[in-house]
């Protein structure tokens, strides 16, 4: 198993930080130790870290796009849904200290879980004095995430693309309802429909709730076509 210092490639000063970094507040809570020893206010930080530099990225990257399409682009890569993606990649993951009962149930995989452990890990780096090593990381863990969102832009924003229309017809909007879902509690897989005028368009499957909103919608944008870029 690799350490902290060996996953991002920059070395640390403080390990204490980092053990802080990766306790969930189940271990702190299970043992009596304070507040102050789980990760969230570290992920406060990391959270504002990983948003600057990304920002940063977008402002360079598109020097002709408006405040409001850097910040969808922003938004869904900063998502817990690719936070999780890179710390499970990169081995992060493993290095979760829950409690033991949260072990059991499988939080470890959570995205949730993954996704602020991962911000944890880059705030305990900015006050380790390492932000310029870490730029370097976010950078190139992120720009391929940024790349794929530009390309598919449609895919990832079809809830809004979706609403959008609904409104310009009839200003009603569509309706998320979960008709399923499976698997253990620390992998689950739902299944969404989405209505419009009270009649099913689509549905979706993912492995959360939003995700599997987002298949549901693009499905249904390609049934209205309502996307501009139809295969």
């Amino acid at each position: 198993m690799k350490t902290v210092s060996e996953i991002f490639n920059i070395p640390i000063e403080n390990e204490e930080l980092f053990t802080q970094a990766l306790t969930h507040p189940s271990y702190t809570k299970e043992n009596n130790l304070s507040y102050e020893k789980n990760y969230e206010r570290l992920e406060f930080l990391g959270d504002a870290v990983l948003k600057l530099t990304v920002s940063d990225v977008l402002y360079r990257k598109y020097p002709n796009s408006q405040e409001g399409e850097m910040s969808k682009i922003r938004s869904i890569v900063v998502s817990d849904a690719t936070l999780s993606t890179i710390a499970k990649n990169i081995g992060l993951t493993d290095l979760i200290i829950l409690a033991k009962h949260e072990e059991k149930q499988g939080c470890r995989n959570l995205e949730s879980v993954c996704a602020c452990a991962f911000e944890a890990v880059l705030g305990a780096y900015y006050l380790d004095g390492k932000f310029s090593e870490l730029v370097k990381f976010i950078k190139t863990q992120f720009t391929p995430y940024i790349e794929d969102v530009e390309n598919n832009f449609e895919k990832f924003n079809a809830k809004a693309l979706l609403q959008e229309y609904t409104q310009s017809q009839t200003k009603e909007t569509p309706v998320y309802s979960l008709i399923g879902e499976s698997g253990p509690a620390h992998k689950k897989v739902f299944e969404v429909s989405v209505s419009y005028k009270d009649e099913i368009i689509a549905t979706g499957v993912g492995k959360s709730k939003k995700d599997a909103e987002q298949q549901a919608a693009y499905s249904a944008c390609e049934k209205l076509g309502v996307l501009k870029c139809q295969k």
